[in-house]
């Protein structure tokens, strides 16, 4: 692999970015200063250094994002925000797209990655990966609200699958599970249980949990953990 394609999809630099470091000796293989950014190395044998830190090499790239409202949930699109412009510009060229989808006024934890074989994993039916969201209703919940989420409520010609509803004490929201993600899918079971959504923000993605200091708009790299923890679910 040429170092600044390394460089270019550690999503640090842009190649020409790299070039100019490598001049100013700011890019070291094994201790040894790069002479070109055209020249290949090994990744998984070599270690490089930028500014003195130490560059992982990642085949993949996966990011938390605190998804703002407003935004939504593509690569690009002409007329709205989308999630992808939220990161760096290095980390818009090596090919990041959402596992998934949140609604445009919806927040919350969104997975970024150019992994496409794990992320189709995690999204297919048969994996029943979680998803929690914490939510606000316009009215008190039913009394039978939380029975009816068990069953498996209909929407439109739609069955839903059994979800869990934890309703707040004074159940003008709470904490809704799903194995799965229909268009709109909690705003419409609200609906079906004779209320509305007021506010939607996914708290987690199977067993990663948003993490509470990421600003709406932020981001950060999944650690080695997390990674592992999508893998195995997948």
């Amino acid at each position: 692999m040429r170092i600044d394609k390394f460089m270019t999809e550690a999503g640090l630099l842009s190649r020409k970015e790299c070039a100019a470091a490598v001049k100013r000796g700011l890019i070291a293989i094994d201790g040894v200063p790069a002479k070109n950014a055209a020249d290949h190395i090994d990744p998984e044998k070599v270690t490089v250094t930028y500014r003195g830190e130490t560059v992982e090499y990642r085949a993949f790239t996966y990011l938390m994002l605190n998804k703002p409202a407003g935004y939504v949930s593509a690569t690009d699109d002409r007329f709205l925000p989308y999630v992808v412009e939220l990161v760096s510009p290095q980390l818009q060229k090596i090919g990041l797209f959402p596992a998934g989808r949140l609604d445009r006024d919806t927040t919350g934890l969104l997975v970024l990655t150019n992994d496409g074989k794990l992320a189709h994993a995690l999204l297919t039916p048969r994996h029943h990966v979680e998803k929690k969201y914490r939510f606000t209703c316009e009215s008190p919940l039913s009394p039978d609200a939380e029975a009816r989420f068990a069953a498996g409520l209909t929407i439109g010609d739609y069955e839903c699958k059994p979800a869990v509803l934890e309703a707040d004490a004074d159940r003008m929201g709470g904490i809704i599970t799903l194995t799965e993600g229909k268009y709109h899918q909690i705003k419409r079971m609200l609906f079906a249980v004779d209320n509305a959504c007021t506010s939607l923000c996914r708290i987690s993605f199977g067993n990663i949990p948003l993490d509470e200091t990421l600003a709406p708009g932020e981001y950060r790299f999944l650690t080695a953990e997390e990674i592992a923890s999508l893998k195995a679910q997948a």
